[in-house]
């Protein structure tokens, strides 16, 4: 180190510090501007591309939300379907049980009806049976009480005393 002060001359520091500080100039306008611009623009391509990621990432997450919100609707929607359907069955179940009961009570009435009349009819035909016979039977009674003749006498005198 001692040798170099002794060897110091202030012409050549001069010189070099004034080749120095030119060098840095031309360094600072054509190397490092261009060096400083790709940096900053290579800054500003990560920062673009961060941002970018980072829309797309808030992207897919509204697709994923917009999904599962559809998925829940559809979800939502067939359940609703599904009840709607079981509705419509128990509905047309409950309406064919409603009109069997219906022709059920139809097919009853009508059998009554057709047992009543056919009773009201036996009846009719027995009545009338039973007045045949009572005709034949009084017939064959007024025959024999009619065939003698004091019996007839003796009969129209008991009318005649009822009748008064």
């Amino acid at each position: 180190m001692d040798k170099l002060i002794e060897q110091f001359s202030l012409g050549l520091f001069v010189w070099q510090s004034f080749l120095f500080i030119g060098l840095v100039l031309l360094l600072k306008k054509y190397a490092w501007k261009p060096i400083l611009d790709a940096v900053n623009d290579r800054e500003e391509g990560i920062k673009n591309a961060l941002e970018e990621a980072e829309n797309a990432r808030k992207e897919m997450q509204d697709l994923t939300a917009d999904n599962e919100r559809i998925l829940k609707e559809a979800r939502t929607e067939r359940d609703a379907m599904l009840k709607e359907a079981r509705e419509l069955k128990d509905g047309i179940i409950a309406d064919a049980q409603e009109e069997a009961k219906t022709q059920a009570n139809k097919v009853i009435q009508q059998a009554q009806a057709t047992i009543a009349s056919e009773k009201q009819a036996a009846i009719a035909e027995i009545k009338n049976q039973v007045a045949e016979l009572s005709i034949g039977i009084a017939e064959k009674v007024v025959r024999a009480e009619l065939e003698d003749k004091d019996r007839q006498h003796k009969l129209i005198k008991e009318m005649l005393k009822e009748v008064s």
